[in-house]
């Protein structure tokens, strides 16, 4: 049995919060109302007309503003929709030619999609969300998707509270979360819709870029899985385009900082990554006047560098970890050569890659080790295609020299202007883990180190 669509929003209102709303049937007279949850008035108030019952909902919506919904019994899937209306006079004429062409029909308050929260859903060990968007996002590309539990810890961190959701056990619920209060309980989520099922539970699928971690940006993303996931990561201020500033992560011991855009997806060694405070907003103006590039700035505690590296998934599935002694920001820019590292590193880095691999499957991150123990500072899922001194395979019309010593904006500026025919060989000592690396691996030049290449006199 399935209950008409108002029906079920009174049960769901019954255990948790829903958008303000009133439901009318047709063919019921001057006063057509069936149910309500408006905040003040107790469940189901019946008010004195359906014009007074507009009104007051009107008022009681955060955005004075509300929809109407029209269905029949035997299709809840909407007809007429009616957004975003701000008269009272304009909706009550709407409700009445409705009712009187044999609608149902729901009032609801207007809920913003582009406020800074999410929309998704949860269904057995998966939520699945993205921001501007209603519920529907997840059945379209780019929905961040996690188990329940990391995903409800993720939100919880960036929003400053846990989603108040039911357990939807087999089931599906619909739900959506606001920086300001809504709904008829003034809470911060509403839940749209529930359906029980008992089919298998689906799986996630935990892949980033996607729609949120393009919204926070996509080191704060892969850092806040890390994070979650038990790894260590120092504690990061995330002050973004979007949302209030929110933080996670440990303390390092360290009273100084580092300062790092965060971009929307990854783009290696492109903007500023400084020790120490820069004001966050003079350098968004710098850096992505338009502010489509960077998602946030990442003010993060320094750690006592004794070596900094990192590590990747080469094409055969196995680790490559590299590093230097001290801070990393130059090896990471080309500017140094991998160095001998003590085993002792060496090991720690490896067991800490292989836990963010049993978690993940093939990962890339950089790390720093304070001389007892490792702290990872960037997290990216997947594997390379590098192996040995091919950086990235393929064949190539022609191959053009590039000088490192020239450095990763003069090779940035390079790879745009070359015709997709030719490749790239690298002239100079690079890690494979470094951004120049990682740079030609984002673009899918093929590419070579020369140094190390006897084919790269030809």
């Amino acid at each position: 049995m399935s209950f008409r669509k108002d029906r079920s929003l009174d049960e769901l209102a019954r255990i948790g919060n829903v958008a303000q709303f009133v439901s009318f049937a047709p063919d019921t007279g001057k006063n057509a109302q069936q149910f309500s949850r408006v905040a003040g008035y107790d469940p189901n108030n019946r008010f004195a007309n359906n014009r007074i019952a507009l009104v007051e909902l009107l008022a009681s919506s955060s955005d004075r503003s509300i929809n109407l919904r029209s269905f029949t019994p035997e299709s809840p899937q909407s007809r007429e929709f009616h957004y975003g209306l701000k008269s009272s006079e304009e909706a009550s004429s709407l409700l009445e030619r409705l009712l009187s062409e044999g609608m149902f029909v729901i009032a609801n308050e207007t809920v913003d999609v582009n406020d800074g929260g999410v929309s998704g859903v949860i269904q057995g060990d998966v939520i699945e969300f993205a921001p501007d968007d209603t519920p529907r996002c997840v059945e379209k590309e780019g929905a961040a998707s996690l188990p329940t539990d990391l995903g409800l810890a993720l939100l919880n961190s960036v929003y400053g509270f846990r989603p108040e959701v039911v357990d939807a056990g087999r089931g599906r619920l619909e739900f959506s979360i606001h920086p300001k209060p809504r709904g008829w309980r003034r809470t911060h989520t509403l839940m749209w819709e529930y359906e029980k099922s008992t089919r298998a539970p689906a799986q996630a699928r935990l892949t980033w870029p996607n729609k949120f971690s393009r919204h926070i940006g996509d080191k704060a993303f892969g850092l806040m899985i890390a994070d979650a996931m038990g790894l260590r990561v120092p504690r990061t201020t995330v002050i973004s385009r979007r949302v209030k500033p929110f933080s996670f992560g440990q303390d390092t011991g360290s009273h100084e900082v580092w300062t790092r855009t965060c971009p929307r997806e990854q783009e290696p060694g492109r903007f500023t990554t400084a020790k120490g405070w820069l004001d966050p907003f003079d350098l968004l103006a710098a850096e992505d006047p338009q502010g489509t590039s960077i998602s946030s700035v990442l003010s993060q505690a320094a750690v006592h560098a004794r070596f900094s590296g990192a590590a990747i998934t080469d094409s055969e599935g196995k680790p490559i970890l590299e590093g230097v002694a001290g801070e990393g920001d130059a090896f990471m820019l080309g500017k140094k050569s991998p160095e001998r590292m003590p085993e002792s590193v060496l090991e720690d880095v490896a067991e800490t890659y292989l836990s963010a691999m049993r978690k993940l499957g093939p990962v890339r991150f950089e790390w720093v080790h304070d001389g007892s123990k490792v702290w990872i500072v960037q997290l990216h899922r997947g594997g390379t295609s590098s192996v040995a001194a091919t950086l990235v395979p393929g064949e190539a019309s022609r191959w053009e020299v590039f000088e490192v010593s020239k450095g990763l904006e003069e090779l940035r500026r390079l790879l745009h202007s070359l015709p997709d025919d030719v490749g790239v060989r690298i002239r100079g000592e690079i890690g494979l883990t470094s951004h120049f690396a990682d740079l030609l691996r984002k673009m899918n030049r093929p590419s070579r180190i020369a140094s190390s290449d006897p084919a790269s006199a030809n």
